[in-house]
């Protein structure tokens, strides 16, 4: 649909008020639903949100909170099992440490990481409910463009729970659902999606992961930080297809150092339960036999049985809702945000998808989503995090700019931390060095992109990044450093 900029008063899709308060019904408690209701009580709106499996969504409950929280403990086995050099010892023997000298009880961590998602899921409970934001359980569904009815579940046997909510603004953060294959259905036991990883209690003797994109790589290094032999089955020449090639090269080095056996340019045909493990079948007819098998195939849209035909919104062929920058569907005062919307899966743009709507539903200036704004990364060891336009868009003619890289190696605080693996690599615009984008390898890198997304999105030059004091020794030194490279290119 259209992509427009700034929208004005008199823009046809914005709301009217229905008498003194403004009606928000949002069908989805994800960041992109409660983010938005918290914005819409703060702007006096009479605001519902309906959610029936858990608030937090997907992000808090099975996605994000629950991988990163297990991803924090795998960091730590790596970080011992590269201490070597740092002069550290197992005290019984003095033999270098390592992850095969630790135990890891499954249990007691996927015991944690449920605590804490639920602990995050109330805390999101709690302030909807200082907000004044009305928490219903159930499953909304549209009958129309301006009605909502709740419903216990999906399908033609669902009870309805309440008469329906009439509705100024309509919000869909619906979220997405593991894709699985017809031929390798997850049972929860040895064939699982990324969401029915909690409730092992030992460690998969060899995890095979089928997809090598963000969320294969990610529990590939976890796992095998943890202590399990890993088989990672990608269809692409590299992991991570579409992030910066550099970057990948890093992450495979790091894999084969690791003990990560990745099997490239093969998919996986099926996928079957044995006495003791799984076998999954390759499209070249091979077997792979291992304890368990992760299917991380990327999400489909929660979006069947929403009614979207009935209030005619309009449906991408992928089964994503379509929406422009500022969030509203074909349909006037619907809006949608987050995953189902196919934008980002990130949680920090369902989030500002859903504000964004808020804002423009209720009749504040809003700048609209801008993609090359949005940052993100990757929580492997070591960790990618990236911001605006790539490499490849410079090879591609898409844009003039200049590509300098420098590597950790260099650098006093990576050296003292015994770290080797990752580099900075920043783009900017020839002649003025406006920052056009970044990639940051290394540990912590989620943290460490944030002034180039502040660059970024600020349109600062080069000059400005170098020209900021940094503290010594510290890996931000690195991101001034690159950024100097830049200005003293211009005058070789």
């Amino acid at each position: 649909m259209s992509d427009p900029s700034t929208a004005l008063p008199s823009d046809p899709h914005r709301v009217t008020r229905s008498g003194d308060r403004t009606r928000v019904v949002i069908i989805g408690g994800g960041p992109g639903g409660y983010e938005a209701a918290l914005t819409a009580a703060r702007h006096g709106a009479d605001t519902v949100l309906i959610e029936d499996r858990g608030l937090g969504g997907a992000a808090v409950i099975t996605d994000v909170v629950p991988s990163k929280t297990l991803i924090a403990t795998a960091d730590v086995l790596d970080q011992v099992a590269t201490s070597q050099e740092l002069g550290i010892r197992q005290a019984d023997d003095g033999s270098a440490p390592g992850t095969g000298a630790l135990t890891v009880d499954l249990a007691a961590v996927n015991a944690r990481v449920q605590r804490l998602a639920t602990a995050q899921s109330e805390d999101v409970r709690i302030s909807l409910r200082e907000a004044g934001v009305r928490v219903i359980e159930g499953r909304g569904r549209l009958l129309g463009p301006a009605t909502v009815e709740i419903r216990d579940g999906a399908g033609e046997d669902a009870a309805v729970l309440e008469p329906a909510c009439e509705a100024d603004v309509i919000l869909l953060a619906v979220g997405a659902r593991p894709r699985e294959l017809d031929s390798a259905p997850c049972d929860g036991e040895r064939i699982l999606n990324w969401t029915q990883l909690y409730t092992l209690e030992e460690l998969p003797e060899h995890l095979i992961v089928v997809g090598s994109g963000v969320t294969g790589a990610e529990f590939a290094s976890a796992y095998r930080a943890l202590g399990s032999e890993v088989t990672l089955v990608s269809s692409r020449e590299k992991v991570l297809p579409g992030t910066d090639g550099d970057a990948a090269d890093v992450l495979e080095d790091a894999f084969a150092r690791r003990g990560v056996t990745v099997r490239s340019r093969t998919r996986a045909a099926s996928a079957h339960r044995t006495e003791n493990g799984v076998v999954v079948t390759l499209t070249s007819g091979e077997e792979i036999a291992g304890s368990h098998v992760l299917m991380a195939l990327g999400g489909i849209p929660w979006t069947g049985e929403l009614g979207l035909e009935q209030a005619g919104v309009r449906v991408k062929d992928s089964g994503h809702i379509d929406t422009d920058r500022v969030s509203r569907t074909s349909v006037r005062g619907i809006y949608a945000a987050g995953d189902c919307t196919g934008v980002y899966p990130l949680a920090s743009v369902a989030a500002m998808q859903g504000r964004i709507a808020m804002h423009h539903a209720l009749g504040d200036a809003v700048s609209p989503l801008i993609s090359t704004q949005v940052s993100s990364a990757i929580f492997t060891s070591p960790e990618i995090a990236v911001v605006g336009v790539s490499e490849q868009d410079v090879a591609d003619g898409v844009l003039a700019g200049e590509v300098l890289v420098l590597g950790l190696d260099t650098n006093p605080r990576a050296k003292m931390q015994g770290l080797s693996e990752g580099f900075v690599k920043l783009i900017v615009r020839s002649g003025s060095h406006t920052v056009m984008g970044a990639v940051v390898v290394a540990p912590r890198a989620s943290e460490l992109i944030l002034p180039y997304t502040l660059a970024v999105a600020h349109r600062l030059t080069a000059e400005q990044v170098s020209g900021t004091f940094t503290v010594y020794p510290s890996l931000t030194g690195s991101l001034a450093e690159v950024a100097r490279r830049a200005s003293q290119a211009g005058t070789d």
